[in-house]
């Protein structure tokens, strides 16, 4: 069984940086393609970001392009979000994915492609 534990959420200023940690155990970290998401308050769950087996390919919501960046350690089978420049608007619950596949350059894109979700970690933006 697939288990994904988010960590680095918190509370930060408009224009700083976090880095989220999600670990995978359970599986061959290899392959799987990961990715996030984000849920703010009374809005639908969102893609953020998603990366490939081998972290060849990446994707991302436009609204996050130029400011985040998602990266992965298969040796460490961890897979990381790089945030900067952060905004109110990011304020949410990110939720990091999982979906084994064959494709090396696969990445998730929607939610139906997802097998299995962490717990989500907070990230709060005080504008």
């Amino acid at each position: 069984q697939v288990q994904l534990v988010e960590s680095g959420g918190g509370l930060v200023q408009a224009g700083g940086s976090l880095r989220l940690s999600c670990v995978f155990s359970g599986r061959t970290f290899s392959t799987y393609a990961m990715g996030w998401f984000r849920q703010a308050p009374g809005k639908e769950r969102e893609f953020v970001a998603a990366i490939s087996r081998r972290g060849t390919d990446t994707n991302y919501v436009d609204s996050v392009k130029g400011r985040f960046t998602i990266s992965r350690d298969n040796g460490k089978n961890t897979v990381f979000l790089q945030m900067n420049s952060l905004k109110s608007e990011d304020t949410a619950v990110y939720y990091c994915a999982a979906r084994e596949i064959r494709i090396q350059t696969f990445t998730i894109a929607t939610m139906n492609q997802v097998d299995y979700w962490g717990q989500g970690t907070q990230v709060t933006v005080s504008s």
